[in-house]
């Protein structure tokens, strides 16, 4: 696998560099500005959502003459980002996914939001990855646990009963395999995950008590054997219970070609024109118990944009109690008042108050972030191309394991 030559620099190294001259908050000319800010999302409901709130912002802020939402692919989100920072082409404001968060926060390349909210407004498990010296640098816009979508038509076809919350990953490899021997559908679909996206894998598993790197992110995790038995399990689960799509095949649930997704709660939107019985629930529970996963993005104010002033202060309207209602509709807030059932059912209508506290409330408030590190480019890329050998029949699971922590030792102890 080749490596882009911004993951190749090293994520971090690039950001110091955009972090460097002039910028921050210089007027680049007189007159309105124009904002920019890059996002993931492609999705037309959330951009009709964020569009919306930029034109309410608009109606009564002459200084900025427009604000435009620049969808980045998601599978070279971050190097692109990067890359246009560093070529002098840097957005106003950008959405920074979790696992870039220690280089972005660190690197200087990101303003502080001093003025943006009170931060005991924030429940403090959110803002953990978006601080640096009790400096909040990007808002933790999203915070969504992962839970598990279920196709119960499909599941009902297969003679299985739906699961509810307490469920095992024994029950879930179990439904999945009787969906896909019965009806020819997959079982379950870890989304985003393909064979590429590892740290997905984090859904999984987090039931066997493993974890990427340990606290302090000095230590590689994925030889012990806490990670050998869950990957074991899971390899198991893909190539002999035939439990979930091997490398190659790809399936859509909300096309109804799955039977179970794990996915975060802003895809529910997908489902609204109702083409068969779901429910969510929350993931199951491993050896050592239950666990909730969660996913998460921060908006920052690139430091060197010459409209930071301006992008900072469109950031609070965007994430003022009001909007952050609005936007809960896909994006969990941070903000504890608004992190209610009751409150995100509103923004919800999909999704019952039961599924809302199960999944998203419980989740956050016990939930551990997907792997992030410093240095994470070069990181994930070492990490993929070492569990390449995992994903075929007959792999030395353990082995495998170990030679990924032989590979990435060295990144983490930088």
């Amino acid at each position: 696998m080749r490596i882009t030559t911004a993951a190749t620099a090293g994520l971090a190294g690039l950001l110091v560099l955009t972090a460097c001259g002039s910028g921050g908050g210089d007027k680049g000319s007189a007159g309105p500005v124009s904002l920019r800010m890059t996002i993931w999302t492609g999705n037309a409901d959330h951009l009709k959502l964020l569009d919306s709130i930029a034109d309410e912002y608009l109606k009564t802020h002459k200084d900025v003459a427009s604000i435009k939402f620049d969808t980045l692919p998601i599978e070279n989100y971050t190097t692109t980002l990067t890359t246009q920072m560093a070529g002098g082409n840097a957005p106003d404001l950008a959405w920074i996914l979790e696992n870039s968060a220690p280089d972005f926060v660190g690197s200087g390349a990101l303003a502080p939001l001093e003025t943006l909210v009170k931060p005991e407004e924030l429940a403090p498990s959110t803002t953990k990855l978006w601080q640096k010296d009790g400096k909040l640098y990007a808002y933790p816009f999203s915070t969504s646990p992962f839970g598990v979508f279920v196709n119960e038509d499909l599941l009902k076809q297969a003679g299985q009963e739906p699961p509810k919350a307490g469920w095992t990953w024994q029950e879930a490899v179990e439904k999945a395999a009787a969906v896909s021997a019965r009806t020819g559908r997959a079982g379950l679909v870890v989304r985003d995950f393909d064979y590429k996206g590892w740290d997905n894998l984090a859904t999984v598993w987090g039931g066997w008590g493993a974890e990427a790197w340990s606290e302090d992110g000095r230590s590689c995790g994925f030889a012990k054997p806490e990670m050998v038995e869950a990957m074991t399990f899971l390899h198991k689960a893909i190539f002999e219970d035939k439990a979930l799509p091997a490398p190659g095949a790809t399936a859509d649930f909300f096309a109804g070609e799955a039977g179970m997704t794990i996915t975060q709660i802003s895809r529910a939107s997908l489902l609204k024109d109702g083409a068969f019985d779901w429910d969510l629930v929350p993931l199951p529970a491993g050896p050592k118990g239950a666990y909730s996963v969660i996913g998460q993005a921060g908006i920052g104010v690139v430091k060197k944009s010459p409209n930071a002033a301006e992008a900072a202060d469109f950031l609070s309207f965007m994430t003022d109690p009001d909007n952050s209602a609005r936007l809960a509709q896909y994006f969990p807030p941070p903000r504890t008042p608004l992190l209610t059932a009751e409150g995100l059912a509103k923004s919800n209508p999909l999704l019952k108050p039961e599924q809302l506290q199960q999944v998203v409330i419980d989740g956050i408030a016990k939930g551990r972030v997907k792997p992030s590190h410093s240095g994470q480019a070069e990181l994930a890329q070492a990490v993929r191309a070492g569990l390449d050998q995992l994903w075929q029949p007959g792999a030395d699971v353990a082995g495998t394991l170990a030679g990924v922590c032989t590979a990435v030792q060295p990144l983490l102890a930088k």
